[in-house]
């Protein structure tokens, strides 16, 4: 059984034939207030952070893993998934996820693959917990991360600045219930 691996997506590492791809993804500047980005990044950024991936999760505390939906001809790449700010002291990591088109949202792939490394980050990592920050409008983000049990731990009150004006943001987590808790009251 391959861990990494759904119904009709799995999730795979980074290779250097994707730099294409996250080339068009990280400058699309109508994302850039979701990943928390203000500039374009280079070519030459990209290929050089795909020869890291290669790195261990300990070392550069994140992990990119490629979404593809599986074809009987060829896999497609519909998106990415990432483990970012990981704490290894607290056994914790940040999420985030994109379906770059919109063909391809809302069908349940991202659901899919939030259950996919929900499971490898539990299960493989053994993490205690993973958390997400969502603007306080995704309610498409929302609805995803509640419907596995993420629960709303805090409001950021306008927290994200754009154009139309300041965005609040909400923090959701999730705690591993199969890995027992050393929490007193």
């Amino acid at each position: 059984m391959n861990i990494l691996k759904g119904k009709s997506i799995r999730l795979r590492a980074l290779e250097p034939g994707d730099v294409d791809l996250l080339y068009d993804w990280e400058n699309k500047s109508g994302i850039w207030s979701i990943s928390n980005t203000i500039v374009p990044f280079s070519r030459f950024i990209l290929e050089k952070y795909i020869a890291d991936s290669h790195l261990d999760l300990f070392q550069t505390k994140q992990l990119r893993l490629m979404i593809d939906l599986m074809d009987s001809e060829k896999d497609k790449t519909i998106g990415a998934i990432d483990l970012f700010d990981f704490e290894p002291m607290h056994s914790r990591a940040g999420i985030g996820i994109l379906i770059s088109n919109e063909e391809n949202r809302n069908r349940g792939y991202a659901s899919e693959a939030l259950s996919v490394l929900i499971s490898y980050a539990f299960k493989i990592l053994q993490l205690h917990q993973l958390y997400c920050n969502i603007d306080s409008e995704n309610k498409i983000s929302m609805k995803l991360f509640k419907k596995f049990n993420f629960e709303v731990i805090g409001e950021k009150k306008e927290w994200i600045k754009t154009p139309e004006g300041w965005k609040s943001e909400y923090m959701l987590q999730l705690i591993n219930k199969d890995q027992p808790s050393s929490t007193k009251g």
